[in-house]
């Protein structure tokens, strides 16, 4: 019996190790190569797109107003670009207040809300005669500078795909929780968006900041289901073989959870999300082998591996409780805790390392377990 115990707890400990390495590798190998800043270079386009964009609202009474204003302030000329909200469960007076703008204004009534399905409506009623060249998509908090479209319109002209991806940053860092978000978010932009495009693999989509091809868009997304986050579009493009492209330089500006409890919710939301993309989406792997689509065939790896919360928990609990049952375990990772870590702050931006981070630096270890708690890969709803 007491040998048994030792057996099983050298693989147990030799199997999680070597998941858990795999995913170090995988971030430390594009983290490095997000360095070099390789991509499109942007030049000044001489042809105008007309642009919608499309903002889908649920509940978003008290910061909806702002991102109407801040997208209706652009240097792009205005009659090149319309503006469809699509207003769900918002109040009568927000609604009211939105219709004063010149926008198009939707007040959809939907059983379950679901991003995809606002959507889904928004191309289904506008008007037949309307014609674009590029939808885009921004969230209800969103906020641009008035630059933003015409830096958008050359970066699309300049990339020549029918896909990329802006540089989405936190506009508020005035809770550890926000503080947490946003430094996730730019460590994400470090690997799955700056270092995929450093070594010519597509960016990861974000949500939003995201300008595609109308006539692309408009057929994807009236085929659909209602269902439309990041992991399906972003699976979509890699079997059509268009390659998402993203610019490090154009901002848009996204308002972080400020409560803990939401941001808990949040990362709960998203492991089960991987989860349930990677169970949707393993069978297209031994064609992408074969086919040599090594855009998909790294799309399916990242949600093989393990999630970044779930990694971070477990480094943390093998690190703590390892040198009290078998010291010689626990060396390995002590090292590897320390290489992620290493990794993690050459992601992070240096704008963000501050008095208010180190404050909220304190919470990690928090964070990551009641995230860790709030997973819920089965019977999943999606939440907006």
């Amino acid at each position: 019996m007491y040998f048994d115990f030792w057996w099983i707890l050298f693989i147990f400990d030799g199997l999680l190790f070597a998941i858990v390495l795999l995913t170090v590798v995988y971030f430390t190998v594009f983290t490095i190569a997000a360095q070099f800043k390789r991509g499109t270079k942007v030049t000044k386009s001489k042809r105008q797109n007309r642009f919608i964009i499309l903002i889908p609202a649920y509940k978003c009474d008290e910061v909806i107003e702002r991102t109407v204003k801040s997208l209706l302030g652009q240097i792009y000329p205005q009659r090149l670009f319309d503006i469809v909200v699509i207003s769900e469960n918002m109040k009568e007076i927000t609604n009211f207040k939105l219709a004063q703008y010149p926008i198009t204004l939707l007040t959809p009534k939907f059983n379950k809300n679901s991003k995809g399905k606002a959507l889904q409506y928004a191309i289904n009623n506008l008007p037949q005669f309307k014609i674009y060249d590029i939808a885009l998509i921004v969230d209800a908090d969103n906020l641009v500078m008035p630059e933003f479209l015409d830096e958008i319109n050359n970066a699309y002209e300049s990339a020549g795909t029918k896909a990329i991806q802006a540089h989405r940053v936190s506009k508020n860092r005035d809770t550890a929780t926000a503080i947490l978000e946003a430094t996730f978010e730019e460590i994400n932009n470090t690997i799955f968006r700056q270092g995929h495009i450093s070594v010519g693999l597509p960016a990861a989509t974000s949500g939003s900041g995201m300008a595609f091809n109308y006539n692309w868009f408009k057929e994807n997304i009236t085929k659909s289901k209602g269902v439309w986050d990041d992991k399906v579009l972003e699976a979509l493009l890699m079997r059509q073989h268009i390659f998402v492209d993203y610019f490090d330089d154009i901002y848009i500006f996204d308002e972080k959870t400020r409560a803990s409890s939401e941001f808990k919710r949040q990362h709960g939301k998203w492991l089960s999300t991987q989860f349930n993309s990677l169970a949707k989406n393993i069978k297209y792997l031994p064609g992408a082998i074969y086919n040599k689509q090594y855009d998909l065939i790294d799309k399916i790896l990242q949600w093989m591996l393990i999630p970044r919360t779930l990694m971070m928990g477990i480094i943390f609990i093998m690190s703590v409780t390892l040198p009290f049952i078998y010291m010689s375990l626990a060396i390995k990772w002590w090292i590897i805790a320390a290489l992620i870590m290493l990794v993690f702050a050459i992601a992070t931006p240096n704008y963000l390392v501050d008095k208010q981070w180190d404050r909220a630096f304190m919470k990690i270890p928090f964070v990551i377990i009641t995230s860790i708690l709030h997973l819920n890969v089965l019977g999943h709803r999606s939440r907006r």
